[in-house]
């Protein structure tokens, strides 16, 4: 009889607690919401302006930056609906658990989003971009790079908004590499191409893998912790729902408040870098003289970046002593493109090498590179980067040892030129990340803490999901792998009370595991259709 008794106290329980989220946010609250929003606005703007005085850009025609101000404001707009959609899964088992009352909870998450925003890394936000087509990231300027950025970051945001209003916890970085995919597959069909070759698959498969294991992990770890739990904590309350708003032990609720603030930190780090790195390609497609390459690199430092290029051009010509090709850059562009070395592809390579060392060699230094020549060896040095993975990727060339450390120390001085984020754009997107959090979390908090499992989730339930999903999103930023933070946690959840013999709502997961299966393919053609769409318009 204890069982249905717990079901029935905790769906009483459950109206109580909902109810608190009816409450309108207060005329203060608001105030400050759009105050930081307006100041975060007029610095990225003072940012962009300061840059562009700098170099002393010349405005001939307001197009390109009514069209940059267009492509940021969406590109924030999808950090902000990042917000509200995933990290409504880091605050749930906090509010669900009494540990924090929820406009404390809400807040707090917001806070460590917009500091795991600043701290991260970066390399999350290039891995992202590597997923993109190489021929429209060397045209991102064009009306076919603005198309693509439109396209791909407007299907994110529609999709996210539609699953958040049916209260479907679904992945926003699932949501992204999908729309990423629908755009190179549409690109390579609009050009003749077969769509497979529009993606580069083993980049997308390694996400993707990254994408499917994460929540089986999230399942099998917090079902296992709690086990372990039970095993080795033998306090009968950590196992029960809570009575009334009665808080859990303070130990316990020191973990869950520990854990928050670990998987808000992680999601900030790992899913505010997504939107970072399309800001990057925004920038360096609209305002090339001040973004595309490192300026802030130091002279010394540009100096022996060029002493490598040529050092790697001479190991280069060692190993494959042929004529060079007409044009290497076509010959390279078409390795890409065809996954199909020739013979002329390392002479080509060559060229280009000792061709970037002498053109950074001759300005002394990246901030001295003009303005009109800097988008052309950008280019150079991205189609030149993108070839050495490709080839060390499918062992392309054979080098001994000496050859192919030159190569791979050549191309981490290439990263280093033009893989690089400006502080503002990180505090832009934290900005954003963090406002994003304290609206609209009701909806995935509701479905997470009420409708996966058919009891009232636990202490010890919470603890488990939480310590699991900080643990995973964290190991995968260090990796570079974006995982979806909906996923692990909601898993995590599920895994929960599986372990502890609560049950699941089969509808909610249905309703679950149907999101997870669609937002693929409908991210894919979603963002397909928009891309031909933009292109014919722009």
């Amino acid at each position: 009889m204890a069982t249905p008794t717990l079901a029935h106290d905790s769906s009483r329980q459950r109206p109580g607690l909902s109810a608190q989220f009816g409450r309108k946010p207060g005329l203060r609250t608001m105030v400050i919401f759009f105050i930081v929003l307006g100041l975060g606005l007029l610095y990225t703007i003072f940012s962009l302006k300061q840059d562009m005085d700098e170099l002393g850009t010349a405005v001939v025609t307001w197009t390109p930056f009514l069209l940059l101000g267009v492509a940021l404001l969406i590109a924030l707009g999808f950090e902000f609906v990042n917000g509200f959609h995933d990290t409504a899964n880091a605050v749930a088992t906090v509010i669900y658990t009494h540990s924090l009352p929820p406009n404390i909870a809400v807040v707090w998450s917001g806070a460590f989003n917009f500091l795991g925003v600043l701290f991260s890394s970066g390399a999350v936000a290039f891995g992202i971009i590597a997923l993109l087509p190489v021929e429209l990231i060397l045209q991102v300027g064009s009306a076919a790079g603005y198309a693509m950025i439109f396209a791909l970051l407007i299907a994110a945001i529609l999709w996210n908004l539609g699953t958040w209003w049916l209260g479907l916890p679904a992945s926003s970085s699932h949501t992204l590499i999908g729309s990423i995919i629908g755009v190179g597959v549409a690109n390579a069909l609009m050009h003749g191409r077969a769509g497979t070759s529009g993606v580069d698959w083993t980049q997308a498969t390694k996400v993707g893998y990254s994408l499917l294991l994460s929540p089986l992990v999230g399942f099998t770890c917090a079902a296992l912790l709690l086990l372990a739990l039970r095993m080795f904590v033998k306090n009968r309350v950590l196992y029960k729902a809570p009575e009334g708003n009665t808080p859990p032990p303070i130990w316990i609720r020191g973990l869950l408040i520990v854990t928050c603030t670990g998987v808000s930190f992680a999601h900030g780090s790992n899913d505010g870098q997504k939107g970072m790195g399309l800001i990057m390609l925004i920038l360096v497609g609209t305002l090339p003289m001040a973004y595309a390459l490192n300026r802030a690199m130091p002279a010394d430092q540009s100096l022996q970046f060029a002493a490598v290029a040529q050092v790697t051009q001479q190991a280069l010509t060692e190993a494959a002593p042929l004529p060079a090709p007409a044009d290497s850059r076509l010959t390279l562009s078409n390795y890409i493109r065809d996954k199909q070395p020739t013979a002329e592809l390392i002479p080509a390579l060559a060229v280009m090498a000792g061709k970037i060392g002498d053109q950074v060699a001759s300005y002394g230094s990246l901030a001295k590179v003009p303005a009109e020549a800097t988008a052309n060896v950008r280019n150079d040095m991205y189609l030149t980067s993108e070839v050495i993975r490709l080839m060390d990727k499918h062992k392309v060339g054979h080098f001994d040892a000496d050859t192919q450390g030159k190569l791979q120390l050549f191309n981490q001085q290439i990263d280093t030129a033009t893989r690089f984020i400006p502080l503002w754009v990180k505090i832009a997107v934290a900005i954003a990340l963090g406002l994003g959090t304290l609206v609209g979390w009701k909806r995935i908090v509701v479905t997470v803490g009420e409708k996966i499992g058919k009891t009232h989730l636990t202490y010890a339930q919470g603890a488990s999901a939480e310590v699991v999903a900080m643990l995973t999103i964290g190991a995968a930023d260090m990796y570079g792998l974006p995982v979806s933070t909906t996923h692990v946690l909601s898993s995590g959840v599920a895994g929960s009370m599986t372990a502890n013999g609560s049950g699941l709502q089969m509808r909610t997961l249905r309703n679950l595991a149907l999101a997870w299966g669609l937002t693929l393919p409908a991210a894919i053609l979603l963002s397909g259709g928009l891309y031909w769409l933009f292109s014919r318009i722009f």
